[in-house]
């Protein structure tokens, strides 16, 4: 049984520099308020492994990619299941956690999401475009990722990527979920901007069409962000499902809704770290 105050590892690199992101500043603000209700100890993800023992569950936050140090991902997943301990979010991710496989997978079940491929041979299954984004299968914070015209795109053989048709989109927006409650969407109004976001009104058809993911990935506990493009058409298509350390965009929410999620969040940890199931969504 946990502590009387459960006692938390929480893993992020404070000193990773992300475009148009400053990852430390959200945690040292999450961390600073999480510390009155639990006993927590910060860490380096290459350090989670050693000292997880002695904790009450991990809380893997603004890590960083983990393309930077695989084999120690890898090891600590593993000393994680071997052991028992509880990892937040919960290890059983379909999404980025896994890879980019899953963009194949939904593209396959008729999901809306951008269509997508892993072989110039199949390039035939998705909407002719005059150009493609190629990524790597395991990919992330865009390391990578290119743009091939149309003309170019049958030289793409090497290595073990995806290719998607180019999108032209009005916006992109993210809707961000703890356990499976929706907190708040944020929207980026300049498509060259993607980190210059506002808070988003969302409409019952957005919280339709990102329920569909959420319902999917059936995480039971954890933070997720789904992040989609708006259309020309004003539909939406799932860019990603960012189920392993989503970076969450706290400091351009409104003070009121900042509070919400740091009580949603707070109320999810203690829920985790007791075994408790996450209320059933009404």
């Amino acid at each position: 049984m946990p502590a009387a105050r459960p006692r938390l590892l929480y893993v992020t690199d404070l000193a990773y520099r992300a475009r148009g992101r400053r990852y430390c500043d959200e945690d040292i603000h999450l961390t600073s308020r999480l510390r009155a209700h639990f006993d927590l100890a910060l860490c380096h993800p290459l350090d989670a492994a050693a000292l997880m023992p002695g904790h009450d569950a991990v809380v893997v936050r603004n890590s960083g990619p983990v393309l930077g140090y695989p084999r120690e991902y890898d090891a600590f997943r593993a000393r994680a299941l071997a052991t028992g301990v509880r990892v937040y979010n919960p290890l059983t991710g379909k999404a980025d956690m896994a890879g980019k496989q899953y963009l194949l997978d939904l593209t396959a079940a008729g999901f809306p999401v951008i269509p997508t491929v892993d072989r110039v041979e199949d390039l035939h299954r998705l909407p002719p475009a005059a150009r493609y984004v190629v990524k790597p299968r395991l990919g992330a914070d865009s390391v990578g990722l290119r743009t091939v015209s149309a003309s170019r795109i049958a030289s793409v053989t090497a290595g073990d990527v995806l290719i998607q048709p180019r999108v032209d989109f009005v916006h992109e927006v993210s809707f961000y979920y703890v356990d499976d409650d929706f907190q708040y969407a944020l929207y980026a109004p300049d498509p060259r901007r993607r980190w210059e976001l506002r808070p988003y009104a969302a409409k019952a058809a957005d919280l339709e069409f990102a329920r569909r993911f959420i319902d999917w990935n059936d995480l039971g506990h954890g933070i997720q962000r789904v992040d989609a493009c708006r259309t020309a058409d004003g539909g939406l298509l799932l860019v990603e499902l960012e189920d392993l350390n989503p970076y969450l965009s706290l400091d351009v929410l409104p003070e009121e809704d900042r509070e919400a999620f740091v009580t949603a969040f707070t109320a999810s940890l203690n829920r985790f770290v007791q075994g408790a199931p996450s209320p059933v969504r009404g």
